[in-house]
C-alpha cells in the first residue's frame, strides 16, 4: 500500500498509508488537489507535536472503515484514548482542527463539554485552571444577577 511521510512539529517522521491519511481532511486535500502521490514526499505538519500525531492517527487507523468520520458517539475506546491531561486534550483539539479530522474534533469537544457540564464558573475555574479576573464590580453585578441564571 502507498504511504505518504508526515513530519512532526519535532522533525519525527511518520509514515502513513494512504488510506489512513485520507481521514485526514487536511492531508486528504493534499494528496488530491496538489496531486501528492509520492512516497518520498514529506508533508510538515508544524502544528503538530509527536505524541499528539501519534494520538490523531492512532485513532484515524481506529475509524478508518467508519462509514462517516465526522460524527460519532464516545465509545468506550474514544473515551479511553481522551483520557489524557488538559493540556493533551487541548492540543489534540487543535490537532484535529488544523487537520480537519471532524470526528475526532467532535469527541474531544464532546469530552470537554462533559467536563464543564454541571458545574459552577467557580468550579470550572477550578477545574481548568482558570484565573478569576472580573472586577469587584463585574462580581457585584454577576451576585445582583444570580435570581435570573437557569438551572
Amino acid at each position: 500500500m502507498p504511504k505518504i511521510k508526515l513530519q512532526s512539529l519535532e522533525g519525527e517522521i511518520f509514515d502513513v498509508d494512504m488510506e489512513i491519511a485520507k481521514c485526514l481532511g487536511t492531508i486528504k486535500f493534499m494528496l488530491v488537489d496538489c496531486k501528492l502521490e509520492n512516497d518520498e514526499t514529506i508533508v510538515p505538519l508544524t502544528n503538530v507535536n509527536s505524541f499528539v500525531l501519534r494520538m490523531v492517527l492512532t485513532w484515524a487507523e481506529y475509524h478508518k472503515d467508519d462509514p462517516e468520520l465526522t460524527e460519532h458517539d464516545l465509545s468506550p475506546w474514544d473515551a479511553d484514548l481522551l483520557k489524557v491531561d488538559h493540556g493533551t486534550l487541548f492540543e489534540l483539539i487543535l490537532a484535529a482542527n488544523y487537520l480537519d479530522v471532524k470526528g475526532l474534533l467532535t469527541l474531544c469537544c464532546k469530552t470537554v463539554a462533559n467536563m464543564i457540564k454541571g458545574k459552577t464558573p467557580e468550579e470550572m475555574r477550578q477545574t481548568f485552571n482558570i484565573t478569576n479576573d472580573f472586577t469587584p464590580a463585574e462580581e457585584a453585578m454577576h451576585k445582583e444577577n444570580e435570581w435570573n441564571e437557569m438551572e
